[in-house]
């Protein structure tokens, strides 16, 4: 699946997006973040406060307790506020 990055998670971990195949046992986005966290030191910055980070799948918003599987892409963000 591809990820991608926005924001100061992308800036965080250094890139926009990537592809990945993650283990059978990682079935949720908040399993993800928590896979994910575990990759480096960039990673484990980027999402060091899992609760503030918002995610994608497939461009509809989710919440953490979402299911991947299937998905073809997850967006991770922080919050937003409009202007």
């Amino acid at each position: 699946m591809k990820l991608k990055y926005f924001a100061w998670v992308r800036e965080r971990i250094g890139m926009a997006e990537e592809t990945i195949e993650p283990p059978a046992t990682v079935r949720t986005v908040e399993e993800l973040i928590a896979w994910l966290s575990g990759r480096g030191e960039a990673y484990a910055y980027a999402f060091e406060k899992p609760k503030v980070i918002r995610a994608a799948i497939d461009h509809a918003h989710v919440r953490p307790d979402a299911a991947i599987a299937g998905a073809r892409e997850i967006a991770f963000f922080p919050p937003m506020t409009g202007g």
